[in-house]
């Protein structure tokens, strides 16, 4: 999978890595042909006393590495460009990929794994993408160069090079097939570190109010403990490696000194032929040395590609149709059930069973039923952020599996049972219904869902700041903000799952009176928990364990279902407790 990510999104950046190759190219060269100057310098300068050929070959090393500088510099750069570029890519895949899931495969990979995933996971696939351009390129230049300069000064010592190179292989190869699992390891109890904190952050009220802040920290200890003992146990491994390294390199050099000096010593080799020589070993080895580095990246590299191959390989499974059609006429925003059925993968039973009801343009359409009887679900279906396992959701008669997704939700407007407010302002959270609505219709937006006074009050008014997730403003407030970004997208259909919940009677009161007006011709499904805030729709369906039991109005059902008297009688009791 890593040679494929790489392939597939370091095709744009050819021209930057042709650059990488050219200019490390010529710094390899460059390096491997310093050695012959400075034997010259010792067996010819030196040797003979002759300053002005010192001088002479000491300007042309002195240029020469000049010019390697350069161009060491140049490939760096051009490699840090195109390693960026595709972190900006593979970053933009994920995100979009992941904004196609539907609810379904976002909770399979889970939220925290997904962020690691495109940040941690495509750091691991940019910074390998940086070293290769900086070293992995170099070594097999330096290596294969190396191995044939050396062979050039004297062939009676390459036997060294033959005995030295296959022992570091060895060596390294044992220590990085023993990093490999770690490194997979490493990253899965990141996504741990990351589920863990984020479910504290998130429920950081919840973990006060039952003083669970000693639980919690020894929760997170164990998660980061995991991390860290990973983390230690490859660290281990990868300073071993350079020991290793170390110990074949200065053995070596230590062998090539006590035969060079036989060689010198019968007069069969020149002391600058012996430097030269180990010059170029030790260019060997350092390449090798370099590759074992990328050697030790690669492993990590390739799992988290892997983990990125796994978004980016799975499709949704609520799919846009090949040849999805349009809504004919004029939409009405009328959604009919017909025998919908859905249960989640791997589950025992269905959570929907044989759903049939149809909410009419103009009139709105109430649902209730206890806790766990499929209200949500339900509610998932109706702008498929779901699909149906059995049975169809359609809108003005058509299969919402027929029509395009942009074109749907551009029908409906959704007002989730946890509205969530974007980090900005009270105007930005508005527009997403709109884009180009104006201030007029943001305040009228507001005034009918209860908002405008206590926006007004905010400083700033309209462009009061707004933290992420709204936490900056009360349950209440947030739902009402929620609502009242629907409403300014005036859609033809729109559902509110239990948006009613976190405010008052006589604010429920207000509100449902004034939605009365305003989408009046419109099509409102409403789910909710108080029989108050349903009691004057026109029809009410009651849910149970995944089935409609009863319909009918608030009256009719008070005579003829037992379920709904049950619901109405309980919380009835439970005002006359308070």
């Amino acid at each position: 999978m890593l040679w494929k990510l790489l392939v597939q999104y370091l095709r744009p950046q050819r021209a930057l890595l042709l650059a990488v190759v050219v200019f490390q190219l010529a710094a390899s060269i460059a390096s491997l042909y310093l050695p012959t100057l400075n034997a010259d310098i010792i067996d010819q300068g030196v040797a003979r006393g002759d300053t002005d050929y010192i001088l002479r070959t000491g300007g042309q090393m002195l240029m020469i590495t000049l010019l390697q500088i350069a161009c060491t510099i140049a490939a760096v750069y051009f490699g840090a460009k195109a390693a960026m570029a595709l972190g900006r890519d593979v970053r933009g895949a994920i995100f979009t990929r992941v904004a196609e899931f539907s609810e379904q495969e976002v909770t399979r990979f889970g939220a925290p794994s997904l962020i690691t995933r495109s940040t941690n996971d495509v750091q691991q696939v940019q910074q390998l993408v940086l070293m290769s351009a900086t070293l992995m390129v170099t070594a097999p230049m330096l290596s294969i160069g190396g191995v044939i300069m050396a062979i050039r000064q004297d062939v009676q010592l390459s036997w060294l090079i033959a005995v030295s190179v296959p022992v570091l292989l060895l060596a390294v190869g044992l220590i990085v097939s023993r990093m490999v699992p770690l490194f997979r390891l490493m990253q899965t109890r990141i996504d741990t570190v990351n589920r863990v904190l984020r479910e504290q952050l998130t429920g950081i009220r919840v973990v006060r109010a039952f003083v669970r802040e000693d639980i919690e920290t020894e929760r997170f200890g164990r998660a980061n403990a995991d991390v860290t003992d990973t983390a230690l146990r490859a660290g281990r491994l990868m300073a071993l490696a350079f020991p290793s390294v170390m110990l074949v390199l200065n053995v070596s050099s230590v062998a090539v000194i006590w035969f060079g000096a036989y060689r010198i010593e019968d007069g069969s080799m020149q002391v600058g032929t012996m430097i030269a020589f180990l010059s170029y070993l030790m260019q060997i080895l350092m390449s090798v040395m370099m590759a074992t580095f990328m050697a030790v990246m690669i492993p990590r590299a390739a799992v988290s590609a892997d983990r990125i191959g796994q978004v980016l390989g799975t499709e949704s499974s609520v799919r846009p149709p090949a040849q999805p059609v349009s809504l004919a006429g004029s939409a009405r925003g009328e959604l009919e059930m017909r025998d919908v059925g859905f249960a989640y993968p791997g589950a025992e039973a269905p959570v929907l069973s044989d759903v049939t009801f149809t909410a009419r343009a103009g009139q709105t359409t109430a649902i209730i039923g206890s806790t766990g009887s499929g209200k949500t679900t339900l509610v998932n279906l109706m702008p498929r952020l779901f699909d149906a396992t059995s049975g169809s959701v359609r809108i003005d008669g058509v299969d919402v599996r027929e029509l395009h997704p942009d074109l749907l939700w551009g029908h409906i407007g959704l007002v989730p049972q946890k509205p969530y407010l974007f980090s900005g302002t009270v105007r930005s959270n508005l527009l997403y219904g709109k884009p180009d609505a104006t201030e007029d219709e943001l305040w009228q937006a507001l005034a009918i869902a209860q908002a405008e006074d206590f926006v007004r009050e905010m400083e700033g008014g309209l462009d009061a700041p707004i933290s992420q997730g709204g936490t900056n403003v009360s349950g209440g407030q947030r739902q009402r903000i929620a609502i009242a970004r629907a409403l300014v997208k005036r859609p033809e259909l729109y559902i509110f799952d239990d948006s009613f919940s976190s405010l008052d009677t006589a604010t429920d009161a207000r509100l449902r009176q004034a939605l009365k007006q305003h989408t009046a011709g419109a099509t409102l499904v409403i789910i909710a928990q108080r029989v108050s805030s349903i009691a004057d729709a026109d029809r009410i369906l009651v849910l149970d364990d995944g089935r409609i039991v009863a319909q009918g109005t608030h009256e009719e059902l008070l005579e003829t279902s037992e379920t709904y008297n049950e619901i109405v009688n309980s919380q009835l009791a439970a005002e006359e407790a308070v």
